[in-house]
C-alpha cells in the first residue's frame, strides 16, 4: 500500500509540473498574444480536467514507481519536452487555439447577432473576434442567448 501511495503523490507531483508548464505557454504565447485580460490562476484553475490530469498522474506514478529508470527517464523527459515545447509561440499559440478557440460561430444576445471566432470563454466574459468588426469584443455571459 505504501508504494502505491507514493506512486500516486510522484504522479501527481510530476503531473502538476507538466501542466503549469502547458498554461503557462498558452497563456504567454496565446492568451497575451490576443490581449486577452486572464490572470494565469483563472486560466489554470478554470481550464482543468480532472479525469486527464488523473489519467496522467496514476499513469506517470506507476512509470516512477514501478518501471525501470531508463524507460521513466525517456518516457518522462519526452512528456516534459512536449510540455516545454508550448513555450515556442508557434506551439503555445497553436495549442491555445485547440483548447480554447472556437470558430466560426454564431451568438446572439439581447440586441445584435454576431459572427466570428471565440477566442477565450471566461467566468463572466466571453472574448470573440467578430467578423464585420474585425476586432476582439468582449461580451458578458448573462446577455448571451442559446449555446455559445
Amino acid at each position: 500500500m505504501s508504494k502505491f501511495i507514493q506512486a500516486l503523490l510522484s504522479g501527481v507531483f510530476f503531473t502538476f509540473i507538466l501542466d503549469f508548464f502547458l498554461f503557462l505557454g498558452i497563456k504567454q504565447n496565446y492568451i497575451d498574444t490576443k490581449e486577452i485580460p486572464v490572470y494565469y490562476n483563472i486560466l489554470f484553475a478554470d481550464n482543468q480536467n480532472i479525469f486527464i490530469f488523473l489519467i496522467f498522474s496514476i499513469l506517470i506514478g506507476y512509470l516512477t514507481i514501478y518501471i525501470s529508470n531508463k524507460t521513466t527517464i525517456v518516457i518522462i523527459g519526452v512528456m516534459f519536452m512536449l510540455t516545454f515545447s508550448t513555450l515556442i509561440p508557434s506551439i503555445g499559440e497553436s495549442v491555445g487555439s485547440l483548447i480554447l478557440q472556437k470558430k466560426d460561430v454564431t451568438i446572439k444576445n439581447t440586441k445584435y447577432t454576431y459572427h466570428g471566432d471565440i477566442y477565450y470563454i471566461g467566468r463572466n466574459t466571453l472574448y470573440m473576434y467578430d467578423y464585420r468588426f474585425k476586432k476582439v469584443l468582449y461580451l458578458d455571459k448573462q446577455t448571451i442567448k442559446g449555446e455559445y
